[in-house]
């Protein structure tokens, strides 16, 4: 229980019963999630299941994550699909701190290309929405 404070003045007497107990590895209640930084960019990966296609997806995210480090890219999600509808699919999709999260930039989709990215292509189209400016390296050779 809290004793009541004035206002713009500290508290004193604050029971002991509100600390959080000291962390301890094994003891999962003392456990905190993880805080988290301020978006940059958040990627999204959706592909067909049924394909089979979580190794491109991780590859692509592991990828994406070598180039773009946190807090560039702050998270990338991976979200397998597994219906009629989005058979085949294999899309890449890029939200932006700032934008409107409800209109992420469709950065690759399998079908309209023609086939899935090559990863020198895709980190450019990122790079080019993210960091106009960086150079890939020998990403950026022709």
């Amino acid at each position: 229980m809290q004793a009541s404070c004035a206002p713009n003045e500290p508290c004193a007497d604050i029971a002991q019963n509100d600390e959080q107990p000291a962390y301890n590895p094994l003891d999962p209640t003392t456990f905190v999630f993880p805080k988290t930084q301020t978006l940059q960019a958040v990627v999204t990966i959706e592909f067909c299941d049924r394909c089979r296609w979580l190794h491109r997806a991780t590859w692509t995210q592991t990828e994406l994550f070598l180039t773009f480090p946190p807090p560039i890219i702050s998270s990338i999600s991976l979200i397998p699909q597994n219906s009629d509808e989005t058979a085949g699919r294999f899309r890449v999709w890029l939200t932006i701190a700032g934008s409107d999260i409800t209109n992420p930039h469709l950065v690759w989709d399998r079908k309209v290309e023609g086939g899935f990215p090559e990863l020198k292509v895709l980190k450019q189209r990122v790079r080019n929405k993210l960091q106009p400016g960086k150079s890939l390296g020998h990403s950026d050779t022709h």
